[in-house]
């Protein structure tokens, strides 16, 4: 669907301007169906997020600051979202033992299950709602984003 008809807006100040909302409108679109495919695992977005730079680093730990670098989403509390994930026994903290000072961060056999159960179902949530495009529109829509973001 059109974004004038998803926001129900027709006019724009310009192509910038619509280009602006439209990244916006289907980041906040894909976000959402991301989270209706996790939700059966009891994780967000960013715990997930949290579990996949996790799995690969596996077996190396992870600092908080490290995990806060890699995030997609650098607004979230790293340090939150661990405690968390540290709740649902999918993550250990562990004393560093070469610096008493740091923490580190490793993933659990159950978090690794967990996030290869929930990576499958949301690879296929993402092919079903990509399935408008092509594959060489998909590496065009990357190109475009990643000068956008140069």
């Amino acid at each position: 669907m059109k974004l004038e008809d998803e926001i129900k807006q027709s006019i724009f100040k310009n192509e910038y301007q619509k280009a602006n909302i439209n990244i916006a409108f289907t980041a906040s679109w894909l976000s959402q169906h991301a989270a209706k495919a996790l939700k059966p695992y009891g994780i967000s977005i960013q715990q997930f997020n949290i579990l996949r730079i996790l799995r690969g680093m596996h077996p190396k730990p992870a600092t908080i600051k490290l995990l806060t670098e890699r995030m997609i989403d650098k607004t979230s509390n790293a340090s939150r979202l661990v405690d968390k994930l540290i709740l649902k026994q999918l993550v250990d903290r562990r004393e560093c033992p070469m610096d008493r000072r740091q923490v580190d961060i490793l993933i659990t056999e159950q978090g690794l299950g967990l996030l290869e159960k929930a990576s499958d179902d949301l690879e296929t949530n993402m092919l079903h709602y990509m399935s408008g495009i092509s594959t060489a529109e998909a590496a065009t829509i990357n190109q475009l984003l990643d000068k956008l973001r140069k």
